[in-house]
């Protein structure tokens, strides 16, 4: 015991006591009977010899174990540890994981599976046959069929949803390797959405459209401008009203062309801008009241009311950055708003419901309601429900207050009482920590 438990010093010298113990009995013996006494002093030796070999084997043995006992306890945390890590990443994963065995029993399952297949996966006891529900038997069949052929496949298959259209969905199946005859290999399921994979690739090609676009809007300035130009020279030098029309109409189109280069160049330089400074702020009333000015003097739209309600406010956001913004909404409002007074309304406020406290910018109009399949698209890049608008416009405005810290909505409602519904965009600004006196 002393062996096991203790160090070699305790088994040695209690192996030590115990024989001197015998060596002390035989003396003992030796003066009680002396006949007998050298039988009993070769025996007391003997035996604590073998107690030393005893103490010191089983003293090694005990050492043995104990490593050995703390190589299993680490691995058995290297292996939970593993175990979490590759639970978390299972979990986390955008494509769906379906781990099967050779009789379709479905063992482990993890959410996006669940998303993807939509008949209640999540809800079910594991594990259960895949066969279970009739939109999975494709799928039961496929894991089938690897187990026969005993290689991967891959086959895209469309999968009925509890609600809506059936899911096209890209299945991939594999093996694993099993080195314990006891124990079969499993099958383990990749299921990926093929509208989440058309997504992806649709914005890396629109990332690559966007960056080729900026290339040629650069290269398209110089000769628009030359364009322009030539075009004003000629003018002056004419005299017949149809060809002055013809260069008005060349002067018309060269402008629409130039704000279309704007319209993407601004889009370039915004995304490669994310992060402004926080000394540049601006005053909401009086910056909003001098932009809305300037642009109905330019415009020479009548019928603009604006409100101002957040008296000594300041925002984070650059002053050339909020005329863009505020001229994109409402160049974007007098396309679909009436004549009449108030057809366009400008409102800041600190009140507004589901933002509280925090400034807030509104351009509404009186327009006819937006199509719930244009409302998705609104804030997409070369979206845009005319031919003539580069769809840039809304979707510059929402890169320039991401960059600022800011956010904007649409929404359909009346401003106040009574008033007819109308198209309200607005934008919820990140307040300044300063705010000037009144």
């Amino acid at each position: 015991m002393s062996a096991v438990l203790g160090t070699v010093m305790v088994s040695m010298g209690t192996t030590a006591t115990v024989t001197l113990l015998l060596l002390a009995d035989a003396a003992w013996h030796w003066v009680q009977q002396p006949g007998d006494s050298p039988a009993r002093f070769v025996q007391a030796a003997l035996t604590g010899t073998g107690l030393f070999v005893v103490a010191l084997l089983a003293h090694e043995l005990a050492r043995r174990l104990a490593r050995e006992e703390a190589v299993s306890q680490h691995n058995r945390s290297s292996a939970q540890m593993q175990a979490q890590v590759n639970d978390l990443v299972i979990e986390t994963l955008s494509e769906g994981v379906l781990v099967i065995d050779a009789e379709g029993l479905v063992h482990a399952a993890n959410p996006a599976a669940d998303a993807i297949l939509g008949q209640g996966l999540g809800q079910l006891r594991l594990p259960f046959p895949l066969h279970a529900q009739p939109a999975w038997h494709a799928l039961a069949a496929l894991a089938r069929q690897t187990y026969a052929r005993r290689e991967s496949q891959s086959e895209e298959i469309p999968v009925a949803q509890a609600r809506g259209a059936a899911r096209e969905v890209r299945v991939r199946t594999r093996l694993t390797p099993s080195s314990d005859q006891r124990m079969g290999s499993l099958c383990v399921m990749f299921l990926q959405d093929l509208r989440e994979l058309e997504a992806r690739i649709r914005t890396e090609k629109l990332a690559a459209m966007g960056r080729m676009s900026a290339a040629v809007a650069h290269e398209i300035r110089n000769p628009l401008a030359a364009i322009t130009q030539a075009s004003a020279l000629l003018n002056e030098d004419l005299t017949d009203p149809a060809h002055r029309k013809l260069t008005h109409m060349v002067q018309h189109n060269a402008q629409r062309l130039a704000r279309i280069v704007d319209d993407v160049l601004d889009v370039s330089r915004a995304r490669q801008q994310r992060v402004l400074s926080l000394g540049e702020q601006v005053v909401l009333d009086p910056t909003v009241q001098a932009l809305t000015e300037e642009w109905m003097r330019q415009t020479q739209r009548k019928g603009v009311t604006v409100v101002l309600d957040a008296p000594g406010v300041e925002v984070r956001f650059d002053v050339e950055h909020l005329r863009r913004l505020l001229v994109n909404l409402l160049d974007n409002a007098a396309r679909y708003a009436s004549l009449r007074e108030g057809a366009i309304q400008v409102v800041t406020t600190l009140q507004r419901a589901g933002s509280p406290g925090r400034p807030t910018l509104q351009v509404w109009s009186d327009g006819a309601p937006l199509e719930p399949a244009v409302q998705r698209h609104l804030f997409e890049p070369f979206f845009s429900s005319e031919s003539r608008s580069s769809g840039l416009g809304l979707f510059l405005c929402r890169e320039l207050c991401r960059r600022h810290g800011a956010a904007i909505g649409y929404e359909r409602r009346a401003l106040a009482g009574e008033a007819p519904e109308g198209n309200e965009f607005f934008v919820g600004f990140a307040a300044s920590e300063n705010r000037l006196t009144q």
